[in-house]
């Protein structure tokens, strides 16, 4: 059975007369929303459709959060417009302006520019989203008798959050503390204070940090909202959530749903819904241009330039949701790939058992077809041929598989985007000449084998099978050799290889049969022709990259954990001026064997500070990443260099010295605080 199907069975023994079920998951719109959020929809997405496969009713309820107060500007708005929206930090999303107005003109929001962005990549998945806007819901006065009853139950709130922290209340903390924050009118921020509530808790006096003062009637004023751990229960109540999913954070012994669980039975007399924490998701390999550094973040649509939303879908539904997995942007997503269509292709012949036929239907779009194109032939073959669709049509008609550009198109988009953004080494190009130094490496023998195949290859009418066969029969020929002896593999890979080399300069690539017939002959013939002398172009000195050779360092057990330094003001540590700096230029200083001259923008002009990591990093390692720099540290005289600077690194006798690098995104000036 599968993992939702049981979520869904528990759900209806709770309640099994309810007329519909209320699958629940919700996000703040804080920013792009990322492909590990959307585990929060899939977890309820696959518990709604296994309860409406048990004949239930039941709905997808998803909120925005778009009531939530901004806390920081993310890296890609910074990026591009500098420090310009600090000033909207504590508004609420939906009354921030719209970041970029002219990648979506119709969003009238911050809020609404992310939703957009989210729910028209929801619409590959064939996933519809019954949507509550919380700012909506909270300024129609939707919940006014909710917030009331918080504030009559104030000190009963409080006592229920006291007994999940682990220090101790402040005298005077009890009576001071109320469940709700108001949005100044005038700065439109949360940055108000309530000093007094009416007996009937219906009107409250309140002053703001920009300096304005009011009386706000929450029976009539509606621009409040409720703190999340009794915002979240107050609305199970309002909708009649049975589930809702959530991260492992909140699921902990004093996590958001255990606190709020016990809000919502003691203070709205609801019984909490069924609660399924979840894992994180990984990213396993190399992004490619898929990375921060391009401001390209995570979301569903740009993980689908390589996984077709099937697989998406495939790999939430197939994995238990407190197990993690990892998005593959390095080979393993042609492992995903071919895992997928094994279980597609066994439906598809009544071959699978009863959970794999529950996870290709959770996994499956309607009034969308999946053609289990084999990834890695794609991949394999594609690059050969240069993408070239018609080419490569006539190539799967050869080797016996004729897929149409229209089977293999959705396909074949992924495999191209992923060799070139994310796997450039895999491409399998076809060399320009003969690889004379790899031939003059074999023994007579293997030069002689490589002669059969140039003579098996210039003749006719072979087919694929034969030359299957033929392949493996030249080394026999050659060594004398029969089938089941032991030197016959060793000696049948070792051909392969040197027929790799000499056609695309590695020791391995595309099944080789395959690759022979199916790729034209007059394409690379004549690169294990060897039987004319070396041209002149031939001889002329291959220019070949020079392989970096990592040394290995060696460390030893941690350093001990020192205590605590003295404790500090915010002041003095706010004195210190830490700023996001791009390296230029690393130089060796003549006089120094540990250090280096680093040249480094600060985002108003080029700095030079001087740093001993000479022995830890090469110069390639550092030029054009990003550190951070004491930057209003007084300059000091080492090694004959003006440092104007100190860069900030972690040192430890289990890693050495290791220079703490940031993301590529954030802008150079940005100030660390």
């Amino acid at each position: 059975m599968h993992w939702s199907e049981k979520i869904a069975q528990e759900i209806i023994a709770r309640n099994p007369n309810k007329e519909e079920y209320v699958c629940a998951a919700g996000i703040s719109p804080s920013g792009s929303i990322h492909i590990g959020n959307f585990r929060d929809i899939a977890t309820s997405y696959f518990v709604m459709r296994a309860l409406r496969s048990m004949g239930k009713k039941a709905r997808l309820l998803f909120s925005w959060d778009e009531f939530d107060r901004m806390r920081k500007v993310p890296a890609n708005v910074r990026a591009v417009h500098g420090d310009a929206f600090d000033c909207y930090i504590g508004r609420p999303y939906v009354d921030v302006p719209n970041p970029f107005p002219e990648a979506d003109p119709d969003a009238a929001n911050y809020a609404e520019y992310f939703e957009h962005e989210f729910l028209n990549s929801m619409k590959n998945f064939g996933i519809e989203l019954d949507c509550r806007y919380q700012a909506k819901m909270y300024r129609e006065g939707k919940y006014v008798s909710r917030i009331l009853e918080a504030l009559s139950k104030r000190g009963e709130i409080f006592d229920i959050l006291d007994s999940f922290r682990t220090q101790e209340a402040q005298p005077g903390e009890r009576e001071a503390y109320y469940p709700v924050s108001i949005y100044c009118p005038e700065c439109k921020r949360d940055t108000t204070t309530i000093t007094s509530l009416s007996d009937d808790c219906h009107v409250a006096e309140y002053h703001c940090e920009c300096g304005h003062t009011g009386t706000f009637d929450f029976t009539k004023d509606f621009n409040c909202k409720l703190a999340w751990k009794i915002d979240w229960p107050m609305r199970w109540l309002y909708e009649g959530v049975d589930f809702e999913p959530g991260g492992k954070d909140h699921a902990s012994p004093a996590g958001s749903y255990q606190t709020s669980r016990v809000i919502s039975k003691q203070i709205y007399d609801y019984e909490a819904p069924m609660f399924q924490g979840y894992e994180f998701i990984g990213i396993k390999g190399s992004t490619g241009k898929m990375s921060g550094s391009t401001g390209l973040n995570l979301t569903p649509d740009a993980l689908m330039q390589i996984y077709q939303p099937e697989l998406i879908l495939w790999l939430y539904a197939k994995t238990d949701p407190m197990r993690a997995f990892d998005f593959c942007f390095d080979d393993g997503i042609l492992k995903q790939y071919f895992e997928f269509d094994r279980m597609f292709n066994a439906v598809q012949t009544g071959k699978a058992d009863e959970l794999t036929r529950s996870i290709m239907e959770l996994s499956s779009i309607e009034g969308h077809n999946v053609i289990p194109v084999p990834m890695s032939l794609l991949v394999q073959l594609g690059s050969v041929v240069d993408f070239n669709e018609a080419m490569l049509e006539t190539v799967f008609a050869k080797i016996g598989t004729p897929y149409t550009n229209a089977d293999f198109a959705e396909r074949l988009t992924r495999a191209k985007y992923w060799l070139e953004q994310c796997a450039p080494d895999q491409v399998n190009h076809l060399r320009k000449g003969r690889n004379w130094a790899a031939y003059e490496a074999l023994t007579e023998e293997e030069k002689k084998e490589i002669a059969l195949l140039h003579e098996y290859l210039t003749g006719e009418g072979y087919s694929l099978d034969e030359l299957m066969n033929a392949l493996y029969d030249i080394p026999k020929k050659v060594f004398g050799l029969a089938e089941g002896d032991k030197e016959l593999k060793t000696k049948q890979g070792a051909f392969f290889k040197s027929v790799y080399r000499l056609l695309i300069d590695k020791e391995a690539g595309p099944r080789l049969y395959l690759f022979l017939y199916a790729i034209e002959k007059e394409r690379y013939i004549k690169l294990l022709d060897f039987s004319t002398p070396m041209t002149e172009e031939e001889a002329q000195p291959e220019v070949v990259e020079e392989e970096v050779v990592v040394e290995e360092k060696v460390y030893g057990d941690p350093d001990p954990v020192k205590p605590i330094a003295e404790e500090i003001e915010a002041d003095k540590f706010f004195a210190v001026d830490l700023r996001v700096c791009k390296v230029l230029k690393c130089q060796e200083i003549r006089k120094s064997a540990n250090c280096y001259k680093l040249t480094l923008f600060d985002g108003l002009d080029e700095r030079v500070i001087v740093s001993s990591i000479r022995h830890d990093y090469k110069p390639e390692e550092l030029i054009g990443r990003k550190i951070i720099v004491v930057a209003n540290l007084k300059p000091a005289r080492i090694t004959g260099v003006t440092s104007n600077g100190m860069l900030l690194a972690g040192t430890n006798n289990a890693c050495g010295c290791k220079v703490i690098f940031v993301d590529d995104m954030i802008p150079e000036g940005t100030r660390i605080c």
